[in-house]
């Protein structure tokens, strides 16, 4: 039999021991940051008229259970809440997320955590040591892997986060968390990264699925399920991906947070997408008024990194497709004058003179932009105007990147602009609050059990 490698119970006792204390300072910080963004981004997902009628359907068979359904003022198992938060959270794609870890843990991890901490009552300081560990070993496993460009990130090592955060609250052994790792690992999804490119909305259920199987990960290991001696390397080197390597797994482990590098999104686009935007925005700096009219666009260019290029559909149909279009997302928020979530609505995809100004833009890769991710993310435009007037603008770190961070008060503006609408401006705050002094909090059941969201 094969023997257990080295990281695996390095990994695992670090699960099993670490402690709020040896969080840094920017790392508790922003794992309650993390959490709090989550809930009012599930919230105005699920909002969505696919998503309630999923929540209808998936809960009629009833089976009750203490933890929130956010947006919906209904109570689900943890199982169930973590399956529809999750889904609900990518939807408008306004979910936190990390290029290192290529992929966005936090929505993957928080809706499992928080709905088992509700039911099981956890105190709130286990609570952000499960979301920032879960977040921290998942996002390690990814970093160490070279998954395949064709594999949507969702779905696959969130599951494993999920797990991890799961086992914490659970309060696993380092020898049960190994077993965890190993079982959750080959728990994922065979996820397409084409999803987006199609705008097909089946993608959402991909960090739905992290959260339900994440959770079920944690019973069939305390009812003695095995997985292989190490599913992380098979998975993410073999299966999922082309290489792995065990030793940048732990690299820095408990000295360098992985929560610590995350972004956090104002913009309801794909990632890629906010290079172009914050491309445009330098440039209208610079345009009399800040204000383009669309009619006098000859053209525009752009030259940016792959990851970037790749999102080149010029012709889109639907809502959800729109979040994966630089050429849509530029010429939206020309027409409108400004990004949010309007621009992106379907009524402004049905809108011809957007669609002809999409038409008009020129996407390319600069293999010296890709050279630079992901500790740059370059994106160069420029807007040519019929008469042979030209803009230039420029994105070199995209905002919400902690080397260009989003301060506090814009994140409060975020939850607020999305929480407000949908459970009041006192309770939106209330929660904010409360969740800013989680590991204050004695029992998250407790807690939560007020908030009828």
């Amino acid at each position: 039999m094969n023997q257990q490698p080295g990281y695996l119970a390095e990994l695992a006792n670090f699960a099993c021991s670490a402690q709020l204390k040896d969080l840094s300072a920017r790392a508790l910080e922003r794992t309650r940051w993390v959490i709090a963004d989550c809930l009012p981004v599930s919230a105005i997902g699920m909002q969505q008229p696919e998503m309630q009628a999923f929540v209808t359907k998936h809960l009629a068979a009833g089976g009750g259970g203490l933890a929130w359904v956010l947006g919906t003022r209904r109570r689900a198992s943890p199982l169930n809440a973590a399956l529809l938060n999750g889904t609900a959270g990518t939807w408008l794609e306004l979910d936190e997320g990390n290029l290192y870890a290529k992929g966005h843990p936090g929505i993957q991890v928080v809706p499992a955590a928080i709905a088992f901490a509700q039911q099981a009552g956890s105190p709130g300081s286990e609570v952000v040591m499960a979301v920032a560990l879960g977040y921290e070993i998942s996002s390690r496993i990814s970093r160490a892997s070279k998954i395949k460009l064709s594999v949507h990130p969702h779905g696959t090592w969130g599951v494993l986060g999920a797990a991890i955060a799961a086992g914490r609250l659970k309060k696993f052994t380092p020898a049960q968390m190994v077993a965890l790792i190993n079982v959750a690992s080959t728990m994922g999804m065979a996820t397409s990264r084409q999803t987006l490119l199609d705008g097909a909305t089946v993608r959402n259920i991909f960090t739905g699925h992290a959260g339900i199987m994440g959770l079920m990960a944690s019973r069939l290991v305390e009812c003695g399920f095995t997985g292989e001696v190490d599913s992380p390397a098979s998975i993410y080197g073999k299966v999922l991906g082309d290489e792995f390597d065990p030793a940048r797994v732990t690299e820095g482990l408990g000295s360098e947070w992985m929560v610590a590098e995350g972004y956090f999104k104002l913009h309801p686009t794909g990632r890629y997408v906010h290079s172009a935007i914050d491309a445009l925005e330098n440039l209208l700096a610079a345009v009399p008024g800040g204000r383009l009219d669309p009619a006098s666009i000859e053209r525009i260019e752009v030259r940016t990194y792959k990851l970037a290029a790749m999102l080149a559909e010029l012709r889109v149909t639907s809502s959800f497709g729109a979040r994966f279009s630089v050429p849509f997302a530029l010429a939206s928020i020309i027409h409108h004058g400004g990004s949010g979530l309007v621009p992106f609505e379907q009524a402004a995809v049905d809108n011809a003179a957007i669609q002809a100004l999409a038409a008009r833009v020129d996407l390319q890769e600069d293999l010296k932009y890709t050279a630079r991710y992901p500790q740059e993310q370059v994106c160069d435009l420029k807007v040519v105007l019929a008469n042979g007037k030209a803009f230039e603008g420029r994105c070199l770190v995209m905002k919400g990147e902690p080397a260009n961070p989003h301060t506090n008060a814009e994140l409060e503006a975020k939850f607020m602009q999305l929480g407000a609408p949908i459970w009041g401006d006192d309770v939106a705050l209330e929660l904010l609050a409360g969740v800013m002094r989680l590991e204050q909090v004695e029992d998250f059941g407790v807690f939560a059990d007020p908030f009828n969201l």
